[in-house]
């Protein structure tokens, strides 16, 4: 299902979805300290996890959510996707999130990366999915989405689509056709999974682009999570 909210300029889209995203984190921080305190969980207390995106687009908003009073001490911070490049290569999400993120309030945040180019790409990929820390989707994602209609890096024209939709594995590494560096992605199925899950867009051709996507199930990411009953995407689009 998708939910949308407009608006007319940027300033107000970063404010309300960053009031969206502290309103989600502090349901999924309640709802772990119940369970709990009824002793419905047995597992050792994890920080809630939250998951950006990175490129252009997304900058403004996450120095927005980089100064919201929210409880940064018990909140992670991941990525969406990342490329397979080193954090001081300026294609880096990760070195996006340490400039404009992790600031501020949320400067001493816990950040849990998705890279190490001093690994095999594939190996690494391999023990992300067997870490512990991310035996847990995020509880709140924050996607992007592109003209193509990839979001994360699950890209249609890479040789790693099918397995990146249908894989029940957290994490795929994904070879883009036509972009630039190799790809540390979530999952589609993971993605599905996520209890609160937004998208951030803006401009017409977005629009455009996503309302195609919802009317009938295409080869791009964005359509397959769209076209998902079990899935609520609530989208953030600024028209300008």
């Amino acid at each position: 299902m998708i939910q949308l909210h407009a608006f007319d300029d940027q300033r107000a889209q970063s404010d309300a979805l960053a009031k969206a995203v502290g309103d989600a984190l502090h349901a999924s921080l309640a709802a772990q300290a119940a369970a709990a305190a009824t002793g419905t969980t047995t597992a050792a207390a994890r920080p809630a996890l939250l998951a950006v995106s990175g490129g252009s687009s997304p900058r403004p908003f996450l120095q927005t959510l980089s100064t919201q009073s929210f409880d940064w001490p018990h909140i992670a911070v991941t990525l969406v996707d990342d490329r397979w490049v080193p954090e001081t290569d300026s294609a880096s999400n990760s070195q996006l999130v340490h400039g404009t993120l992790l600031q501020n309030a949320a400067a001493n945040t816990v950040y849990w990366p998705l890279v190490d180019t001093t690994q095999d790409l594939n190996a690494h990929v391999a023990a992300l999915n067997a870490d512990p820390r991310f035996s847990a989707v995020p509880d709140v994602a924050i996607l992007g989405m592109g003209e193509d209609g990839h979001t994360a890096s699950i890209f249609a024209d890479s040789p790693e689509w099918d397995h990146a939709i249908t894989t029940t594995e957290r994490f795929v590494a994904v070879h883009p056709g036509a972009a630039p560096h190799a790809r540390v992605s979530w999952s589609l199925s993971a993605l599905k999974e996520v209890k609160h899950l937004f998208l951030l867009i803006a401009g017409p051709r977005k629009m455009d682009v996503l309302n195609a996507a919802t009317a009938s199930l295409q080869k791009n990411a964005i359509s397959q999570l769209a076209n998902d009953k079990g899935v609520r995407l609530d989208v953030y689009w600024c028209a300008n």
